[in-house]
This record gives C-alpha cells, sequence and structure tokens, in this order.
C-alpha cells in the first residue's frame, strides 16, 4: 500500500503513546501502544513500515533513551499480530498468539532481570505493597479510635506474599488484555482500509473445551491441598490455576446466554445486560461450568419447541 496520510497519523499516534511512557499516563496507555504498529504493519508493506517507524523510535530516543527499548519491547508482538493479520489467521489464533507474544516477553525480561540485573521480584513487590499500604497505615497510627485496624508487619507479609503469589495470573491477565484492546480497536480500523480481518465468532458461539471442567477439578484438589500445605509451588498453582479457570466459565456463561438470547428472540441488549451481574456476581459462573459439564444449549432449545 503507498504512503497515505492515515499512516502518517498512526504514526504520531504512535510517537505520542511512546512518549506518554515516561508520563502517569502510562498506565493507561500502555495497553494502546501495540495498536499503531500492528496497524502499520498490517497495512503497509515491510519496507514503507520501517519507514513509518524509524523516525518514530528515533524522536522518541532523542527525548529519552529508555523509549527506544520500550518501542523495541512493545513492536514485537505488534508485528506478530500484524503478520497474522495479513496472512488472515483466524481471529482467536491471533489473539493467542499476540497475548503469548506479549507474556513470552514479559518472562524474559523478568529472567534477564533476575539474573544480569539483580532484580529481586520479591523485595520489589515488598516495596509497592508497604507503599500503597503506608496511608492506611499512618491513618491506624494517628487515630485511637481505628487503631485496632492498623497494619502489623504480620499483616504486610501476608498481603506481599499473597500478591507475589498471583504475579503469573495478573501476567496471563494483563497480556490477554493488551490482545483484546489491540484486536477490538485495530480489527475495524484495518477493514476500512480495505484488507479484510477476521472477527471473532459471535458471542452465542463461544464455547471453551470440555476438558476444562477436568482441569478445574484437579485445580479445587491442588487448592484444598495448598490451604494445609507449605509448598509455595503448589500454593502458587492453586492461586493461579483456579481464577483463571472462573473467567473462562464466566467467559462461557456469558455466550451461553447470549445463544439463547438468539434462538429465543430477545432484543439484543438483553443478553449485554446479563453479563455485566454475571462480570460483577463471580458465583454466576456456575452457569457456565453447567452449560460445559452438560449439553445445557440443546436442552434450552428442545425446550422452546
Amino acid at each position: 500500500m503507498k504512503m497515505r496520510w492515515t499512516s502518517v497519523v498512526w504514526s504520531v499516534v504512535y510517537l505520542l503513546l511512546l512518549l506518554s511512557l515516561i508520563s502517569p499516563l502510562s498506565i493507561v496507555t500502555v495497553f494502546f501502544l501495540i495498536l499503531p504498529a500492528t496497524i502499520l504493519f498490517a497495512t503497509l508493506n515491510f519496507k514503507s513500515f520501517l519507514l513509518h517507524v524509524i523516525p518514530v523510535w528515533l524522536i522518541a530516543m532523542i527525548v529519552h533513551p529508555v523509549n527506544l527499548l520500550l518501542a523495541i519491547y512493545f513492536v514485537i508482538p505488534a508485528i506478530v499480530m500484524g503478520r497474522a493479520y495479513k496472512n488472515k489467521a483466524p481471529a482467536i489464533r491471533t489473539l493467542m498468539i499476540g497475548a503469548g507474544t506479549i507474556l513470552a516477553e514479559m518472562l524474559v525480561l523478568l529472567l534477564i532481570g533476575t539474573v544480569f540485573l539483580n532484580f529481586d521480584l520479591s523485595s520489589y513487590v515488598d516495596d509497592i505493597v508497604k507503599m500503597t499500604t503506608s496511608p492506611l497505615r499512618d491513618v491506624g497510627g494517628n487515630n485511637p479510635l481505628i487503631s485496632d485496624l492498623a497494619w502489623t508487619a504480620e499483616d504486610l507479609q501476608i498481603l506481599s506474599n499473597a500478591t507475589m503469589q498471583m504475579i503469573p495470573f495478573a501476567m496471563i491477565i494483563s497480556s490477554f488484555m493488551m490482545a483484546v484492546i489491540t484486536h477490538s480497536l485495530a480489527r475495524p480500523i484495518i477493514e476500512s482500509t480495505g484488507f479484510h480481518v477476521p472477527k471473532l465468532k459471535p458471542a452465542r458461539e463461544w464455547m471453551m473445551p470440555r476438558s476444562l471442567i477436568w482441569y478445574y477439578l484437579i485445580g479445587v484438589v491442588i487448592e484444598m491441598f495448598a490451604r494445609s500445605s507449605s509448598n509455595s509451588f503448589l500454593i502458587m498453582i492453586a492461586a493461579n490455576l483456579v481464577p483463571l479457570l472462573h473467567i473462562c466459565f464466566m467467559i462461557q456463561a456469558i455466550g451461553f446466554f447470549y445463544y439463547l438470547g438468539h434462538t429465543r428472540k430477545w432484543h439484543p441488549v438483553i443478553p449485554l445486560l446479563i453479563a455485566i451481574p454475571i462480570l460483577l456476581f463471580p458465583p454466576m459462573r456456575i452457569i457456565g461450568i453447567l452449560d460445559l459439564a452438560f449439553p445445557l444449549r440443546q436442552f434450552m432449545t428442545k425446550s422452546k419447541r
């Protein structure tokens, strides 16, 4: 595709997002950083792509050298997802390889920091926990009425350990969220330029693998043993596996209600309204579990007849 003004606009957006990484806005803008490079790679040939991103990298590096490292870090998943769009890969595959690439980069970065830069993740988490709970401790210490609720050193250590155990869960969820945000925005934008990009199946067709039921049973058993165990590895598996499966079952439950709404000819907004309490009231994931374990959708269809 020849250079067009839209490509220049996305290059400017890319530059602004890179520059935002050294500002407090980075906590939000980091989730959109893959988007411009993905659109540029998917809609341009490789030479044109370089002509757009290299000037952006140079300007960002002049502002702050660390911006170049961050640009290279985030351009890798952008190229992976952009290549998937060019090859017209199924949407779910694009999401998975995008999220997998981001997660792999996180793990590699953590490994490099630990081995070569003497980065201690545990100490870093301790410092973050102490910093975030400092206002609560100060309030409790200065107010005799709530002094009994003040955070003790033991409380802080328990919170720090729990946070440390949830690091894998946080990395997986953040990687997937970045891929989902990128796909949700990139697909219609790329489509508008004349390229066909496969989209996700309708929500009514969402079906998780039935094997998740067995993984869930295994996770529950591990969780039971972990409660009375001092094995940190076992505790970490229980702290991460079961919550991830809970999210899968919530997605399955949302898909079930969209399917029910489609077969019963409901107004499109009704399944959306039902999806909100599923997200806010986690026990409703039991519907997703039942939908996987039993032919719930077929039963509902037959009952209509």
